[in-house]
């Protein structure tokens, strides 16, 4: 039969491919005392409605003005019923749900927060969704492109079709939504957007749960719900510890090198999975005593040489690997053995690709506009807009998102400095805008980080957060009422205290008395923040050397510096960190395209470094005295700073724990190859001292110049001590010494 025309210029919008609002549209209406079916299904040659209830109820659609489109009245029915469609197309007859006839799957009120900004869980409501709505399964699709004069989905399920599923935009959020009934987890999909220019571009899903493996860029459909956590006692010890007051020995790793299986050029996927990483990984990490993991970015990245700091999915861990549920096994399995997982996280910066997020619906949507402000000088990526409310809520929820869903333990925040200062890159072209007050902070940054890390100390107890901050910025690690300016991370990674140490061990040792201050500066500003001591990968990289070959003189006294190194690391206020190689003097310099120089541990010297960081870490671990009180000053006292022309160093390390029993170690350290002996070190009491630890060991590979494993304390007060101790002390070495109880 003929049906009235009903308001036809939206239908010629649906073939123009400009419908902002299909649903009302197609699927079921009522009109004229019945309803009204209507489907847009060009190519297809008979359409039936079949109620879904009872099916001897079966209606047949008409092909209606335009081409593709079908409608149908059904006179005497106001009962809006569920119904399926039977469709004839090129003599093959199917039968499937229509998209049209369902409800949102999100209302205006439930994206309020995301439009101002301070959504926190954003990823449960945009995004892919396994769903179930009037009562049929499938999964409900959501993007926010406000400026898109259309959106469709596109995907395997649709033969990539650009035209037949248009999406519907909520009220003025800025967000379409699509439900497709029966879709099930693996489907394939992206956005397929009409910008205001009339152009139509492809774009993957901001929030997808997972991807394509690159080189292709497809999101695909995963149930992020599905996996079942076995690690709850960790969680439950982790919402309880005061991170600042416990030992924290991280192994910096990328996955892909750490192990491969061949090297990149000749096989770009022959890397480990998340299955074998949590078989080989975890057994390496407990033999090596550390406590946590930093895994540099595993969240999606189109580009190796990226290292992942090119960040395309930031709600997906790569696919290189394996499929999400495989990440979550491995987290889970290295929480259930004790090790803490740090995420690096990217929310400075991302790349230009243009299937990502750059220019998403046409317009400069997660970056500025102007390029001043929305790209980075040096990295050839664009800046986000942190001053855009949904942005914020975008990355926000980001971070609760690898906290609450993937039960991350701490988020390392790349290039803080980056974000925080509008004339980062700038300062020698000038080229930059100044903000409100003519000054070079970029508040909506500083807003952005202070607000994230106060809600995500909150909400997620026991999760920190760290900041890669290499500028005078005050108070980046304190709490935000201790300072306006402070940005309430929990640590900070103390650049000042790598680059100023390791550039003192570059120096002939003969030389190092008029270097003396370098190795002590970072005490005079080390209270100014909570620090972590990185020897991090962007000191192994880049032609820089690896750090056994920073180290100066021949091969045997580059070792011998390099645990002296290692043995000063420890021993200096801070927690740890070090770069995956270089616990067994890996010599060449990082490359992320091949595995990382296992061959080496064949050899002696590797052995010995790699069995000093196993006992640096076990002792670091054990005694107290080594980190409890790390950000107070009562824990760190100087015996002698002042011996520049013998290069020796000697300082107390001591923690006053909640029992008030108090504990101390002697650190003592001497940077030049020549023995001492009956140098005399102050220290607090008389008694025994144990030799705990001697970097000149001969299990090291050292002379065993020390002090026989034990020496008695003097009652000849020194170094504003009332005791002392005439020590022996090893060439390039250093001895710590604990008082036997």
């Amino acid at each position: 039969m003929q049906i009235e025309k009903i308001n036809y210029e939206s239908f010629k919008s649906l073939q123009e491919q400009r419908c902002k609002d299909p649903h009302g549209i197609l699927g079921m209406h009522a009109w004229n005392n019945g309803l009204i079916v209507r489907a847009f299904l060009p190519g297809v040659a008979e359409i039936k409605v079949i109620d879904s209830i009872n099916t001897w109820n079966q209606y047949e659609l008409f092909a209606g003005e335009f081409f593709g489109l079908f409608e149908g009245f059904i006179e005497g029915r106001e009962d809006f019923f569920p119904y399926k469609f039977e469709i004839r197309a090129g003599g093959e007859i199917i039968t499937q749900q229509d998209p049209y006839r369902f409800l949102p799957s999100l209302d205006s009120h439930e994206l309020y927060f995301f439009n101002e900004g301070t959504e926190t869980q954003l990823y449960n409501k945009l995004g892919a969704h396994l769903r179930q709505i009037m009562g049929v399964l499938g999964v409900s699709f959501t993007v926010w492109a406000p400026e898109a004069e259309a959106v469709y989905l596109i995907g395997d399920f649709n033969n990539w079709n650009t035209k037949s599923h248009p999406m519907r935009l909520l009220g003025s959020s800025g967000v379409w939504e699509l439900f497709i009934p029966e879709l099930e987890e693996g489907s394939l999909y992206k956005f397929h957007i009409r910008t205001k220019g009339g152009e139509f571009i492809d774009k993957t899903d901001p929030m997808a749960f997972y991807m394509e493996l690159r080189p292709k860029t497809g999101s695909q459909v995963w149930n992020i719900k599905k996996y079942a956590w076995n690690d709850q006692n960790w969680l439950k010890k982790r919402a309880s510890t005061n991170w600042q007051k416990s030992a924290m020995s991280i192994y910096e790793i990328q996955l892909s090198s750490w192990k491969r299986k061949a090297p990149l050029e000749e096989d770009e996927n022959a890397v480990l999975s998340y299955q074998e990483y949590t078989e080989q990984l975890i057994p390496y990490l407990k033999k090596m005593n550390y406590t946590h993991v930093e895994l540099m970015p595993i969240t999606e990245f189109p580009f190796d040489g990226s290292w992942g700091y090119q960040v395309s999915g930031y709600y997906a861990p790569t696919s290189r690997f394996g499929n999400p549920d495989e990440f979550k096994y491995l987290v889970d399995q290295l929480h259930q053995n004790d090790i803490g997982v740090i995420l690096d996280w990217v929310p400075a910066h991302f790349p230009k690709d243009a299937f990502s997020l750059a220019k998403f619906d046409g317009t400069a949507l997660y970056e500025h506009e102007n390029p001043t402000q929305g790209e980075h000088p040096h990295w050839g990526t664009l800046v986000f807009n942190y001053g855009r409310n949904e942005v914020r809520s975008f990355l926000t929820s980001n971070a609760f998102f690898w906290a609450k869903e993937y039960h991350i333990d701490g988020l390392r925040v790349d290039a803080v400095s980056s974000m925080i200062h509008l004339n980062y890159g700038r300062e020698e072209t000038g080229d930059w805008i100044p903000n409100e007050y003519g000054s070079f902070e970029n508040l909506d940054a500083v807003r952005f980080l202070r607000n994230l890390n106060k809600a995500i100390h909150l909400d997620c107890p026991g999760v920190i957060t760290i900041a890669e901050e290499a500028t005078a910025w005050p108070c980046v690690s304190k709490p935000l009422e201790f300072h306006e300016n402070a940005l309430g991370f929990d640590f900070k990674w103390n650049m000042g205290w790598m680059h100023d140490t390791l550039k003192y061990f570059k120096i002939d040792p003969l030389f190092r008395k008029g270097s003396h201050s370098q190795i002590t500066f970072s005490m005079i500003y080390y209270y100014n923040e909570n620090f972590i001591l990185p020897l991090s990968h962007d000191e192994v990289v880049h032609l820089k050397a690896s750090l056994v070959n920073k180290m100066d003189g021949d091969y045997i006294h580059k070792i011998a510096n390099l645990k002296l190194l290692y043995a000063y690391q420890y021993a200096h206020p801070g927690k740890k960190l070090l770069f995956m190689g270089s616990e067994f003097a890996q010599e060449s310099e990082w490359n992320y395209k091949t595995s990382l120089d296992w061959f080496m541990l064949e050899r002696d010297q590797p052995q010995n470094i790699q069995r000093l960081i196993i006992d640096l870490n076990h002792l670091y671990r054990q005694e107290q005295a080594l980190w409890f009180d790390d950000h107070e000053k009562q824990g760190f006292e100087w015996l002698n700073c002042e011996d520049s022309d013998n290069s020796i160093l000697s300082f107390v390390r001591k923690a006053t724990l909640p029992d008030g029993k108090q504990e101390h170690i002697i650190c003592v350290f001497n940077f030049t190859p020549v023995t001492r002996y009956n140098y005399p070190v102050g220290c607090p009491s008389d008694g025994d001292y144990e030799e705990v630890l001697n970097t000149d060991s001969a299990y090291y590979g050292g002379t065993n110049a020390g002090n026989l494993g034990k020496i008695t304390g003097k009652w000849i007060g020194r170094d504003n001590q009332p005791y002392s101790l005439d020590l022996t002390l090893p060439p390039l070495g250093a001895i710590f010494l604990k008082p036997v109880i």
